[in-house]
């Protein structure tokens, strides 16, 4: 029996695994299928099993590959994906080595992610400018989300341990299917009529397509539209949606969100504990300087002596009342000067002479009057004549059968106007 013709594994192993590295077509493999048996190991590589209806492959990823997803891989998700297919020679298995991997029907959505994206970052939507401030201790938080799930639990309870004190409403809202985009947009429009001081909007981990509502135009408007502040917490901290550019903070995870809305009661605790010393401290350093203060003023000089306290007053008083006297005699002088004068004046020595020069002028004045009054023209036979109250200057302001009222320097006639005879202009 010739025993050379028998190979052993390890070599049958080897040739399988130089064919498969010498074809080319083996080289650059793109296969589509569902990831079964994943596997994250902590060095960073991703094993796990590509599946479809009839059969199944080993994958590897390696850890230098594997950093550059933009998702997390799990059982169950339809991917798409390229690498080379060879034999491991421990088990004797043929695996595929993944280079690039991407979910199914994920490279229509991102196009269209990147389109909207550029859309709303070129009107402003995204501009910091617009974001509001997340209050510091807030009083009442809304939350729109699933109802049930690990998105809501994780929120209320980070928001219960944290700070108990803040009421927290749910909004629940559909958040993966076609459906969920106008739901989700009700439920913030909605939350705008409570009193709400933060908004948490947002759901657990998923594919791309489980988060695209959140991806969706009308969703993003009515976030930025939205007048309480805006916290939004979709999938994990390596999922980016549209809603976290739009919003006014963005956390990593749904945990995230709850921990960015609220203080930690332990922190405050802590905080008020340093406040409560620090004032303490503050108030022994002025309880010590004012101590200081009083033993200084104990031992003061003006103290032990309170007359040297009063003596300046009383000299500065003294000063004051010599200033006052010396004004008051001057003040005394001059008016006793000036009643000097006055009686010295020649019209205090003859007031008769005042009032002779007064009469003489009353009598100037009461001639000019009588020259001005027109009743003394009356009396040298002229009159005047009125038409009701108004007085007649000229014929052509009277007519015929007119009443008028003459009035003489004895007396009033009244008459009525027969003919009106006007002077004739020479020429």
């Amino acid at each position: 029996m010739d025993v050379n013709k028998y190979l052993t594994v390890g070599a049958l192993t080897r040739y399988l695994k130089m064919k498969f590295d010498s074809d080319a077509h083996l080289r650059k493999v793109y296969l589509k299928g569902e990831i079964s048996n994943f596997k994250a190991h902590s060095t960073g590589h991703y094993y796990f099993s590509l599946k479809d209806e009839t059969s199944k492959i080993n994958a590897i990823m390696f850890a230098s590959n594997a950093r550059k997803l933009k998702f997390i891989p799990k059982d169950g998700m339809k991917v798409l994906l390229m690498g080379r297919v060879s034999v491991y020679e421990a088990t004797g298995n043929y695996q595929i080595y993944v280079e690039d991997m991407m979910e199914d029907g994920v490279g229509n959505l991102y196009v269209a992610f990147e389109q909207l994206k550029e859309k709303l970052s070129k009107e402003g939507l995204f501009d910091p400018k617009y974001k509001k401030k997340i209050p510091k201790y807030p009083e009442r938080i809304g939350i729109i989300t699933a109802p049930t799930g690990a998105a809501i639990r994780d929120i209320l309870s980070t928001i219960k341990r944290r700070y108990p004190i803040c009421e927290t409403i749910l909004f629940p809202s559909l958040v993966q299917g076609d459906l969920a985009k106008d739901d989700l947009v009700k439920k913030i429009e909605m939350a705008q009529h409570y009193d709400l001081d933060v908004l948490i909007v947002g759901r657990g981990g998923g594919s791309l397509e489980d988060m695209w509502p959140f991806n969706e135009e009308c969703v993003a408007r009515a976030i930025f539209a939205s007048k309480v502040p805006v916290i939004s917490a979709v999938g994990h901290e390596v999922d980016f949606t549209i809603s976290d550019f739009v919003s006014d903070l963005r956390a990593p995870t749904p945990t995230g969100a709850a921990e960015m809305a609220v203080p930690n009661v332990h922190d405050l605790l802590e905080q008020l504990k340093q406040y409560q010393l620090r004032m303490k401290e503050a108030m022994q350093k002025t309880l010590n300087y004012q101590k200081i203060y009083f033993d200084s003023l104990k031992t003061s000089y003006a103290l032990k002596n309170p007359n040297v306290i009063y003596e300046p007053k009383k000299q500065d008083l003294d000063l004051a009342l010599e200033r006052l006297q010396t004004l008051m005699k001057h003040k005394l002088e001059t008016a006793q000067h000036e009643l000097s004068l006055l009686k010295q004046a020649s019209i205090l020595k003859n007031p008769s002479r005042l009032y002779e020069q007064a009469q003489i002028h009353l009598k100037h004045v009461i001639e000019k009057l009588e020259v001005l009054n027109p009743l003394s023209i009356l009396g040298r036979g002229y009159t005047l004549t009125y038409q009701e109250d108004h007085m007649i200057q000229s014929v052509s302001q009277i007519k015929v059968q007119e009443h008028l009222t003459i009035r003489y320097h004895d007396g009033i006639v009244k008459t009525k106007v027969e003919e009106v005879t006007r002077k004739e202009n020479e020429v």
